[in-house]
């Protein structure tokens, strides 16, 4: 029986229960994607990692309950934090990952974990006809970046009042559904929430990627290319967010809840 090393993380945030929880395997050689579906949906998180050692950098994968992702940013954070905090990379170390999305790379700074990502900024587009409906309010601008629609509001209220349609909104051919809206809090400067049902997740408490778009969206409105961020769930999460030409920095704290062994 093979003991694999298995931590839970809670990413974009400074306490436990708050943020995202994604759990994070380490591997001594890539496993078969069956198996590693099979423990997503068994972990049935947002987000389970699975991360090996490669040739020159490490090997990075990342699975819903029902799909393997091109691109996660919370879950990439839990496994730097996994990763450093128990000892299985030196601390000191930056962290490179080989994914579905190219070179991804982590390095912590002053308490924070920074992610390295491509931008995928919007571009403007006509809703679905499923869209607004399945929201529950029509929003002011509509665009679509690599993998998401983005909504925005003009009114933080509004954003926070969404109980969406998820039955409907499963029947957009898209990744899922960002909606966006200007702070109502002091020192934050965009409120958002972000929701998936195509791929198994019916509200993501904080999404990294989504961040990927919304980076690009704020910065050309806002006049800024250093933005702080609110995603406003349940669980909430907190993002320090740079615009670097083509790329995004991520910003974020974690906090591991529990850890242990995956029995194989």
């Amino acid at each position: 029986m093979k003991r694999i090393p298995c931590f839970q993380v809670d990413a974009f945030t400074n306490r436990p229960f708050g943020g995202n929880p994604a759990a994070v395997c380490w591997l001594e050689k890539p496993a078969d994607p069956e198996w590693m579906q099979a423990v997503a949906q068994e972990m049935n998180l947002s987000e389970t990692a699975f991360v090996s050692p490669g040739n020159r950098s490490l090997n990075l994968r990342w699975f819903t309950p029902v799909v393997e992702v091109d691109l996660c940013g919370h879950a990439t954070l839990a496994t730097a934090h996994a990763l450093w905090s128990s000892g299985l990379v030196p601390a000191d170390r930056p962290l490179e990952f080989e994914t579905r999305s190219g070179l991804l790379t982590c390095q912590s700074r002053e308490g924070w974990i920074e992610l390295d990502f491509p931008a995928t900024p919007p571009a403007p587009c006509v809703p679905p006809t499923e869209l607004f409906p399945a929201l529950g309010a029509e929003g002011d601008w509509v665009g679509r970046s690599r993998f998401d629609l983005l909504v925005h509001y003009s009114d933080p209220r509004i954003l926070r009042q969404l109980a969406p349609d998820f039955v409907r909104l499963k029947q957009i051919d898209v990744r899922g559904v960002i909606v966006t809206s200007p702070s109502d809090l002091p020192g934050v400067d965009l409120l958002s929430r972000f929701f998936a049902p195509q791929v198994g997740v019916d509200e993501d408490p904080v999404c990294g990627s989504a961040h990927c778009c919304l980076t690009p969206f704020w910065a050309g409105r806002l006049g800024k290319s250093q933005l702080v961020a609110r995603q406003v769930s349940r669980r909430e999460g907190h993002l320090q967010l740079g615009l670097r030409g083509d790329r995004v920095v991520l910003g974020g704290q974690a906090r591991t809840v529990w850890q242990g062994e995956l029995l194989v």
